[in-house]
């Protein structure tokens, strides 16, 4: 992965837009910025729980095998 690159600034609004190439993609939705001299720092927010954490994540599309098949219910099972 590159350490930096060009992008260019777009303006939306009042707002001005950054680009953030795939390479420096962050995680989660929320990041705090913050200017220190002339440089501005984007931080990514952790999410607060394990749920909001999980919510993030793309939804399991996945088959899974069914591991008890041929297995006996566990109410015949004896000691």
């Amino acid at each position: 992965m590159r350490n930096s690159c060009h992008v260019s600034l777009s303006t939306s609004g009042s707002d001005q837009v950054l680009t953030i190439p795939h390479e420096f993609a962050l995680s989660g939705t929320e990041v705090l910025l913050r200017k220190d001299g002339h440089r501005l720092i984007i931080e990514p927010i952790p999410p607060s729980s394990l749920l909001a954490m999980l919510t993030t994540l793309q939804d399991i599309t996945d088959d899974f095998p069914k591991m008890d098949e041929g297995l006996l219910p566990l109410d015949d099972i004896t000691l």
